[in-house]
């Protein structure tokens, strides 16, 4: 009788065990909110370059008067294997404070299907419209774990723009290879990202679950590429000496 008992009840373990792992449905669709944190301090900061010298004044004042750290608000909504990020609408910085990584430029459409993007790029009153093959980010992941709203996720640290260092944590229970952004290339969604020398961090707060749904690429702007991009911007930044390469790094990151 003993032996028949504990057989029934290592039965029903294990069948609840395995009735478990059927029934957990992993994410395919919904909508991630997200929050941008900037540290307003060190961006500021870097405006004040030999041939920027002008700028300190105002520096010194942002420190006295201006809050550290500054907050933006995004959306990312997916469905099957294809996101949108859409930044919420937040005034601008003061234009002697303004560096392209203390605002949200981009409106990102990734299909993960045929690996390209397509991003809707607002910078110094033009907006352009720049298609390509989805970011490489050089990936290698790490057992360090995090919760993120409410989900397990695993870290990864990488390497972009050949020498950017970048922190993500993803969940693998969302089945979908993207993040904010232009952040992608991991085994599951990109919840938590850094790039602790840029200054800048995106952090999931909410997760909610819908229906699959068409999610359509924007539209508007200069059609370019990512190399037209770069030439491009580099013209118009090419007068600002050294910050110009501070600010054509944000504005392509």
């Amino acid at each position: 009788m003993k032996f028949i008992t504990r057989s029934l009840i290592c039965f029903a373990l294990i069948s609840s065990t395995t009735l478990s792992a059927q029934d957990k449905q992993f994410i395919t669709s919904g909508t991630i909110e997200y929050e941008r944190t900037m540290n307003m301090f060190a961006l500021v900061k870097r405006k004040v370059t030999k041939n920027t010298l002008d700028s300190k004044p105002w520096y010194e004042q942002y420190l006295r008067t201006e809050p550290q750290f500054r907050t933006l608000k995004s959306v990312l909504k997916f469905s099957g294997n294809s996101t949108l990020f859409t930044p919420e609408h937040a005034d601008k910085v003061y234009y002697q404070y303004d560096t392209p990584l203390s605002n949200q430029l981009n409106t990102v459409f990734s299909d993960f299907n045929i690996q390209r993007s397509t991003i809707q790029k607002d910078f110094e009153e033009r907006t352009y419209l720049v298609t390509d093959s989805l970011r490489k980010i050089k990936w290698k992941i790490t057992d360090d774990t995090r919760l993120i709203a409410g989900y397990n996720c695993r870290r990864a640290n990488g390497v972009m723009l050949d020498s950017i260092y970048v922190v993500a944590f993803y969940t693998n229970e969302i089945h979908v290879s993207g993040g904010p952004e232009s952040f992608n290339g991991l085994p599951g969604m990109i919840l938590g990202v850094a790039v602790p020398h840029e200054n800048v961090t995106w952090f999931a707060t909410k997760v909610t679950v819908t229906a699959p749904s068409l999610l359509l690429a924007p539209k508007k702007g200069k059609p370019v590429n990512n190399k037209q991009l770069f030439d491009e911007v580099s013209k118009l930044l090419a007068g600002l000496g050294d910050y110009a390469i501070v600010a054509l790094k944000g504005l392509l990151l």
